[in-house]
């Protein structure tokens, strides 16, 4: 197998989008390397076949006759019939516009392509994409998943660093690590069935909270950690405030309701802007959001969030 060619045999390529638009460039460009193209004109008539054919990859374009190609994009997203490792790319006629790209991003798409791409670099991104696809898929069958929380555990999460990382690498994009410890109270320890609960209520949180094109793994009992593609170090801030938001107001009841008496929450992130110059591997974002998460300690009443400081003391035993 080449670079240029599919992770393994006829790869299939679904289309929502004008016969005349992206179904005719993607089969003229795709065809001859392996892909095998099927249409769908509608989002309707989209969504039915990515459920009924098990597509290797979706491309969907931004306007569709019957619904916004991103209600489509998020509509696959949630629907357990279509697996979350399927890469999912919205194409535009034209260069897309930054706002174009993070809302393709928030709606759970790998990217944002043009019609006027070259061919030779769509199919070298396709190739990595369905490598990606095949190695979560792998994933789930090798055991990198916990299985309390359906989240990757501390070996699944190095292994999507190191795939998040080199698509980030590619696109010289931004990359963020963001590390949470949920601090339990002395008198939870006693009330294990509360404290449980409330773990579980701050997961829940935690994937209601992240983006769709954010990685959640768990890293200990009650340490958890998110990659998050396409976010530089004041992104990474608002996103750590956002999470700890969502975790406290829902363990809480909601808006405006008191602090559970038994948790308190720490992070710890790290950011670069550019994987392609950053001077550190991918996987180190997660040693590095780890010993942030360490160096805070428990604030009584108080969520504590800090960014990893090289020049700062170690972390406590």
């Amino acid at each position: 197998m080449t670079e240029q060619t599919p992770p393994a045999g006829l790869a299939l390529v679904l289309v929502a989008g004008d016969k005349d638009g992206s179904a005719r460039w993607l089969e003229q460009v795709l065809g001859p390397h392996g892909f095998a193209v099927l249409s769908a004109q509608t989002g309707q008539h989209a969504l039915a076949r990515a459920r009924s054919t098990n597509p290797d990859v979706i491309f969907i374009e931004a306007v569709l006759p019957d619904q916004s190609g991103l209600e489509v994009c998020r509509t696959l997203r949630e629907d357990p019939r279509v697996s979350n490792s399927t890469p999912i790319l919205v194409t535009t006629p034209h260069a897309p516009t930054s706002e174009q790209r993070i809302a393709a991003l928030r709606a759970g798409a790998w990217e944002c392509v043009p019609r006027t791409m070259e061919g030779d670099e769509l199919v070298l991104k396709l190739g990595a994409y369905m490598r990606a696809k095949l190695d979560a898929d792998r994933a789930r069958v090798e055991g990198l998943l916990d299985p309390t929380t359906g989240l990757y555990n501390r070996q699944g999460m190095v292994r999507r660093a190191r795939e998040i990382g080199s698509q980030a690498f590619r696109q010289h994009g931004a990359l963020a690590c963001v590390a949470f410890a949920l601090d339990l109270e002395p008198g939870a320890v006693i009330a294990g069935e509360a404290a449980a609960a409330a773990i579980l209520t701050s997961v829940q949180a935690l994937k209601a909270a992240a983006r769709r094109s954010d990685v959640l793994g768990r890293l200990g009992p009650t340490e958890f950690a998110v990659f998050a593609p396409a976010t530089d170090p004041t992104g990474a801030m608002k996103l750590a405030e956002r999470m700890v938001r969502a975790i406290l107001q829902t363990a809480s009841g909601g808006e405006g309701g008191r602090r559970p008496p038994l948790l308190h929450v720490r992070v710890g992130y790290e950011a670069v802007t550019n994987v392609g110059y950053a001077p550190i591997e991918p996987v180190d974002l997660l040693v590095r959001a780890s010993a942030a998460l360490r160096r805070g300690a428990p604030v009584s009443g108080a969520s504590g969030i800090w960014r990893y400081d090289e020049g700062g003391p170690p972390p406590p035993p």
